[in-house]
């Protein structure tokens, strides 16, 4: 069998086991997700972080249309410096955060709650509009994988709620 035909073949074997076992799609018609899309809304931000927090709920769950369900979150984060010359000067910036979370209905009743935890880093390069530019893009990635995190587990939740 050529390298071409086992992948296929492969391929095909794969859509057949998934297919066979149950398997749906999260965001598929009838996947869990669906139960959530428009439908989650995220406290409104009060700050860039929390902007970009929400705003990236919003593109993986889509923009609510109807208030089912609250998103309540509380987001920390902590900056370490992590690289350090012989001459003192820091050249490498650690951030890490934390999004404690809870999913609400319309009443108000908790359905879920959960925590989320990531981090990156930036560069401190030879300019300060460098490395501001930097830190803010390293914050924004930070607020996207937190929030990455955090629809994750709604949807690993979301064949259980209302």
């Amino acid at each position: 069998m050529s390298s071409s035909d086992r992948r296929a073949f492969l391929s095909l074997a794969a859509v057949a086991a998934l297919s066979a076992c149950g398997f749906t799609p999260a965001y598929g018609p009838s996947g869990s997700a669906s139960a959530l899309r428009g439908r989650v809304r995220a406290t409104d931000p009060s700050s860039a972080t929390d902007y970009a927090f929400v705003a990236r709920i919003e593109e993986r769950l889509g923009r609510p249309e109807a208030d089912a369900f609250a998103l309540t979150y509380g987001i920390s984060t902590e900056t370490f410096s992590i690289g350090i010359t012989q001459q003192n000067e820091v050249v490498r910036y650690d951030i890490s955060g934390n999004a404690n979370w809870t999913l609400q209905d319309s009443a108000g009743e908790t359905l879920a709650s959960g925590t989320a935890q990531s981090f990156t880093a930036w560069f401190a390069s030879g300019t300060t509009v460098a490395t501001q530019a930097a830190q803010v893009d390293a914050v924004k990635r930070l607020m996207q994988a937190l929030a990455d995190q955090v629809v994750t587990q709604l949807i690993a939740r979301a064949g259980s709620l209302p």
